[in-house]
């Protein structure tokens, strides 16, 4: 069945500060018939990959400052825009978007993809979704860089998220490059209006509506079982390399909740502090992409 979507007009993408990328699609997954994704896929083809993901509400901009490093060190880079962000389709109706929804579009391109010699990179979202596959491929993924997220295993996450959840659900129609300046005071405006580049008009936004609605934090919400399992995964059975990156002045998915999720992966180092970061610390993300790649020699 077709789902109804909108697609963002091309032009609104254009002249993008530090953003050089030819824009890729995909628009034939499987279970998403009519819909497109859009992705970056950069560097030699054979090389060890960077797989960078978004989350609410961003998009693959939002690693603008870390994929040069990996780029200029020789590796792959590929970062797709979750449905309903950035230049991917955009379903019409709120309902649609649901945690299974997010994450089994993103297993699909990766199988399409069929990517080996993998480093999540992953942050918000990014991590609640990225997290959960792995599992899945545990001999396909090798790295982790993994900053301000968590898994949604259906614990309350405190009064910080429940205020920002409750703050999109009663002003539908947020300016994202609004918010994105609010979070992050380093933007300049043409930054800004890129953040805010997806969505022409509120119906647009039904993806970033919806994301903080969805996020796993009551025990019979959906995702959680499949959060609980990633979780095991990372605590017993990953065994590829870890770097954790901080952004400290996230109030939500900042210093506590990392530590959290330090003790859960395996042979997670001590992380790397931003002390001015906030909760997009990729805006942060040259020294911390360089500091990775220092960690795991390459």
């Amino acid at each position: 069945m077709t789902i109804e979507a909108l697609r963002t007009p091309e032009d609104r993408f254009a002249n993008l500060p530090d953003w050089p990328y030819e824009p890729r699609y995909i628009d034939d997954l499987p279970g998403y018939d009519g819909l497109r994704m859009h992705y970056v896929d950069e560097g030699p083809k054979g090389a060890p990959v960077f797989l960078c993901l978004h989350g609410e509400p961003s998009w693959a901009y939002l690693y603008r400052k870390m994929m040069p490093v990996f780029l200029d060190a020789g590796y792959r880079v590929v970062a797709p825009d979750f449905f309903g962000f950035g230049r991917s389709d955009k379903p019409a109706k709120d309902e649609t978007y649901t945690f299974h929804f997010h994450r089994n579009a993103l297993q699909a391109f990766f199988e399409r993809m069929d990517l080996t010699d993998v480093c999540l990179v992953c942050q918000d979202w990014g991590g609640l979704l990225g997290l959960t596959i792995p599992m899945d491929y545990a001999d396909r993924f090798t790295r982790l860089i993994i900053m301000n997220t968590g898994l949604g295993v259906g614990r309350d996450p405190g009064p910080g998220f429940i205020a920002w959840r409750d703050y999109v659900a009663t002003n539908p129609e947020f300016h994202v490059g609004d918010l994105m300046k609010r979070a992050t005071p380093i933007l300049n405006e043409a930054e800004v209006a890129a953040y805010q580049a997806p969505f022409p008009d509120p119906s647009y936004m039904g993806g970033a509506r919806r994301f903080p609605a969805l996020v796993p934090i009551k025990p019979d919400m959906e995702g959680v079982q499949t959060s609980l399992k990633a979780a095991a995964f990372w605590s017993q059975k990953w065994s590829g390399d870890s770097f954790m990156a901080v952004g400290m002045q996230d109030p939500v998915l900042g210093p506590g909740a990392m530590k959290a999720m330090q003790k859960l992966i395996k042979n997670c180092p001590d992380p790397m502090e931003i002390e001015d970061g906030g909760h997009f610390v990729q805006e942060w993300g040259e020294p911390i992409a360089k500091a990775a790649l220092e960690k795991f020699g390459l």
